[in-house]
């Protein structure tokens, strides 16, 4: 028997879910939740074999209750469902060592197979989601630059930004400057924009 968490803000979805779930004789849903942190919370208590989480959730989101329940609960192992498979979504998955990333749009049977795999160990992606898969590009910026853009996306101007990081204004200029040409951005809030769609700036 397979005893499945699953973590879904939305209720009727979630019962829904809950019922399809039960229709399997080796699928047990062992605890459902409606937040990411009452996700783990949950796991935690009833240490169940896989999670299904919901991406978007109130609390905590879903990728960053897969982080947390690798590092708390390892023998758990973690399915994402997604209503979208963003670029920067599946490079957080990635990173956060889910066994599993799905559509919400696929159908029933897909998402019981992809319990039973993930459960046996293997990877599961949406196949709709292998392009943007193979797409991920590398992260071109350096830490510095990250942190640069970070207090650029929450409003600072540079002259902020020197003061906060102990830079020059002009080594700030240099490093927006490299920013927004190696993203090939058309300034500084497309090189935001950029950055966080590709999961480089979370």
């Amino acid at each position: 028997m397979i005893r499945v968490l699953l973590a879904e803000d939305q209720h009727v979805i979630r019962s829904g879910l809950v019922a399809l779930l039960g229709l399997e004789d080796d699928l047990e849903v062992v605890a459902d939740v409606g937040a990411g942190d009452a996700a783990v919370s949950a796991a935690l208590a009833h240490r169940p074999d896989v999670a299904v989480l919901d991406v978007d959730m109130p609390g905590m989101d879903g990728l960053t209750a897969a982080a947390a329940l690798r590092e708390k609960l390892p023998a758990c192992r973690t399915l994402i469902l997604t209503g979208h498979g963003a670029p920067g979504q599946l490079r957080r998955a990635l990173d956060a060592g889910v066994g599993g990333f799905l559509l919400k749009t696929a159908p029933p049977d897909d998402l019981v197979a992809a319990i039973r795999a993930v459960h046996e160990g293997r990877r599961v992606l949406d196949p709709s989601l292998a392009v943007t898969a193979w797409d991920l590009a590398a992260d071109p910026l350096t830490p510095r630059e990250k942190d640069v853009l970070r207090l650029l996306a929450d409003g600072a101007e540079p002259a902020e930004i020197a003061t906060r990081l102990h830079l020059s204004a002009g080594t700030v200029r240099n490093h927006l400057t490299a920013i927004v040409t190696k993203l090939n951005a058309r300034g500084r809030p497309d090189a935001v924009r950029i950055a966080r769609e590709s999961g480089w700036l979370c």
